[in-house]
Parts: C-alpha cells; sequence; structure tokens
C-alpha cells in the first residue's frame, strides 16, 4: 500500500512538474526507452556470435578440408569469424584459379606466374583485415548511444534539477515565505530529475562496458583465427608451387 502511494505521489509530482522539467524528464525516458532496446538487441546478437563462434572453431579444426568447412560455415550467418572465414577462402580460390592456369603455361612461365601469385597472396590478408573490420563495426554498432546516454544522462537529469531548484526559490522569493512545506515539494519534484538521469545513465554504462568487452574478445578470436588461416594457405600455396621456405 506505501508503495502504492509512493508511485501515485511521485507521477503527481511529474504531472505537476514547470514544462522545461516536464521536458527533461521525458527525454530522458526516450534516452532509457532505446538504451533499453539496444541493449536486449546486443545482447541477443552478441550470444549468437558467441555460440555460433564456438561451434565453426570446432567444425574447422575437425574437417579434414577448407570445401567441408567452408560448407559447414554457410549455415553460421551470425559468426563473425565464420565470416573472417568465407571471406578469406573466396579470396583464396581465386589464386588457386591463377595458380592453376599458371601451370598452363609450362614449367618456366609457371616459375615466373607463381613468383606472381605469391605477390597476389597479400590480397588474402588485406581480405581478412577488411572483413574483419566489417565485423567490428557491426558488432559495435549502436553502442555509441549507449555510452551517451550514459555520459549525458545524469547532467540532462542535473540541468531539469537545476531548473527546478531555480524555479522553487523564485516562488519563494514571491510568496515571502522559506517553511519547510513550501520548499520540500518543490525540492522534490526537482530531484526527480536527477534520479532519472541516473536511472538511465547506469543500466546504459554497465551495457556498454560489458557488449565492449565481448566485442574486443570476438576481434581477438578473428585475428587469432586469421593468423592460424593465413599460416595454413600459406604452408599450402608452398607445397603446390614447389617451393621450399
Amino acid at each position: 500500500m506505501l508503495s502504492i502511494i509512493n508511485q501515485n505521489e511521485i507521477f503527481s509530482m511529474v504531472w505537476n512538474a514547470g514544462p522545461v522539467v516536464k521536458l527533461v524528464l521525458f527525454s530522458l525516458l526516450a534516452f532509457s526507452i532505446f538504451s533499453w532496446a539496444i541493449i536486449f538487441m546486443k545482447f541477443r546478437v552478441i550470444r549468437r556470435a558467441r555460440k555460433e563462434t564456438n561451434l565453426f572453431q570446432e567444425i574447422f579444426w575437425q574437417s579434414k578440408s577448407l570445401a567441408v568447412a567452408y560448407n559447414e560455415s554457410k549455415r553460421l550467418q551470425h559468426s563473425p569469424v565464420a565470416e573472417v572465414f568465407r571471406v578469406g577462402y573466396q579470396e583464396l580460390g581465386r589464386l588457386y584459379k591463377m595458380h592453376q592456369e599458371s601451370e598452363e603455361f609450362g614449367k618456366r612461365e609457371a616459375m615466373d606466374l607463381t613468383s606472381a601469385n605469391l605477390v597476389h597472396f597479400e590480397n588474402i590478408p588485406r581480405s581478412l583485415r577488411a572483413a574483419m573490420n566489417s565485423q567490428v563495426t557491426h558488432l559495435g554498432y549502436a553502442l555509441t548511444f549507449l555510452a551517451t546516454t550514459g555520459n549525458t544522462a545524469p547532467f540532462i537529469g542535473l540541468f531539469g534539477t537545476v531548473w527546478g531548484i531555480m524555479n522553487s526559490f523564485h516562488s519563494i522569493g514571491l510568496r515571502g515565505g522559506a517553511s519547510l512545506a513550501v520548499v520540500a515539494p518543490g525540492i522534490s519534484e526537482a530531484l526527480i530529475a536527477t534520479a532519472a538521469g541516473l536511472a538511465a545513465a547506469i543500466p546504459s554504462v554497465i551495457a556498454y562496458n560489458y557488449f565492449s568487452n565481448q566485442v574486443r574478445v570476438l576481434e581477438s578470436e578473428m585475428n587469432n583465427f586469421s593468423s592460424d588461416f593465413l599460416n595454413l594457405i600459406e604452408r599450402d600455396l608452398v607445397r603446390r608451387s614447389g617451393l621450399k621456405k
């Protein structure tokens, strides 16, 4: 019963607040709604990316060939590591095609074109880096809004509080009295803005730190996988070219 009374009192204070304080409160409400929508969305995205990434890595290292791993990765569309692998595998396919075409020109010409193939090998790391940057951008999408909410919401609430207190003291000056009954309602209305700002900022800051850490972990896994993948295909390319390191 007491909580119901307190909620009614809060709603009454918000309803009776000045226009500027109301604008601040509605702005903070919008920030909070969008922040929670982003939190739920990013939680699903990150959780699915982590799950499918772990599954892809198991499939990749257990597969007998890259072609098998590539076919299996097509059903893991939410894994950033799988997407990086698909981009690298497609670029590798183009490189192998060039290598096979070079063998048709004879041994001497093939050696010259093999050197060209090794030069074109640099296209694979560039493709992998571009894919990783794209995935990091995708995973970090909308996180800046959480950071913005965490940084600005307390100040927006503080602005509403300061404005409300200014109005309260202005009313006190007009009435010529400073009793607790006169001061307390205005101060209470003003402090709601600060509380609303903190209520919007705290979950946003916690979520931003958590999701940023998860993105860094996934980025690290993409970097590690790219290094391993490049080592595998470089050894295979040298073996196919008949060269020794």
